[in-house]
């Protein structure tokens, strides 16, 4: 139970672990109630599969009740000295809620909490901070690394066609933002796992992408690390696997990426109805394109999450493609007009 964004990515914290190993071990649909705005699967922890969004006060009940298969509207929320006490019991009246307003709305305690606002966090203050017009990269940071994008390997205009490429991955519907590039927990056995403990980094410390969205080479490697996608190529599988062909040797979608690109292969994403559903997200268009440079397909229909698909529909999207992308169009606009 958690509230707001303290239920995302995680942040509402771990399940207990024998708990969480009989979920894995029988496959059991786990359900959380929260009162944010992410509901689909895994966002809110990797082992929760369904999660109902609901007020604040429904989440409470719901947590008092124990379970989610009840209807508070006739059960009993529990039982106190052999009595039963229902949601109707406990609910308050319009008439509270208005007395709590009206003591949390006071002109005089917001003036006293921001008038010095800049003055009362002291450690944060303490935190240095450079000058100047160019922003100095810290090449031993693992939250925040200088992207390639301005690279000459990366400037290469796509190339008019595409031949002989490569499925990197078979989606069905419904593959959303988070399934293309995850926010939630890095996971030890994931590439982005396996990168940052290659650089001293303790499994309690690996956070999540969402913290680590500024690192590339954390975000490259959660491209599809998503622990519930479904890659077709690859049937009753769950997690960013692949098949590399013409072999069919398995591994893990970034390596499959990694190989192709030192082959020299271009690849394709097929997907079906509502790719890139849920939420705008720059590293679920941006991400695909370090991790081997693949040509996004999607079979019917696509949210537009970016230049992370070939799906062309006006002058101005094959403006963006042609320059390599909307952040590279942007720059080039700049440039001409400086």
């Amino acid at each position: 139970m958690a509230f707001g964004c303290t239920t995302c990515i995680g942040n509402s914290g771990p399940l207990d672990r024998g708990l969480e190993e009989a979920l894995t071990r029988n496959d059991v649909i786990g359900v959380s109630v929260l009162s944010g705005n992410r509901n689909f699967e895994v966002r809110i922890h990797q082992s929760v599969k369904a999660n109902f969004l609901m007020s604040p006060p429904l989440v409470v009940a719901f947590a008092i009740a124990g379970r989610i298969d009840v209807d508070l509207t006739r059960e009993p929320l529990g039982v106190v000295d052999g009595r039963e006490f229902h949601l109707r019991d406990v609910w308050p009246s319009m008439q509270e809620v208005d007395a709590l307003l009206g003591s949390a709305f006071d002109p005089a305690e917001y003036r006293r909490v921001y008038a010095d606002f800049a003055h009362q966090n002291p450690l944060w203050n303490l935190i240095p901070a450079g000058t100047g017009h160019d922003y100095e990269w810290d090449p031993a940071s693992l939250y925040i690394r200088e992207p390639p994008y301005f690279e000459p390997s990366m400037a290469a205009a796509p190339p008019d066609g595409i031949s002989g490429a490569r499925a990197l991955a078979i989606f069905g519907d419904s593959i959303t933002t988070d399934h293309i590039s995850p926010a939630g927990a890095i996971q030890p056995v994931s590439p982005a796992g396996g990168y940052l403990g290659g650089k001293s980094v303790s499994v309690p410390e690996f956070n999540s992408y969402g913290a680590r969205r500024g690192n590339h080479e954390v975000m490259v490697r959660g491209t599809f690390a998503n622990v519930r996608i479904r890659n077709l190529m690859v049937p009753h599988v769950e997690g960013g696997i692949t098949l590399h062909q013409p072999g069919g040797e398995r591994m893990g979608i970034y390596d499959a990426a990694e190989r192709y690109r030192a082959e020299g292969l271009p690849l394709i994403v097929i997907a079906g109805l509502d790719y890139g559903a849920i939420r705008p997200g720059p590293w679920c268009a941006s991400s695909p394109a370090p991790a081997g440079n693949p040509a996004h397909r999607t079979s019917r229909r696509a949210a537009r999450v970016g230049t992370a698909r070939v799906r062309i529909d006006t002058p101005i999207e094959a403006a963006y493609f042609s320059a390599g992308g909307i952040l590279n169009y942007v720059l080039e606009q700049l440039l001409d007009h400086a």
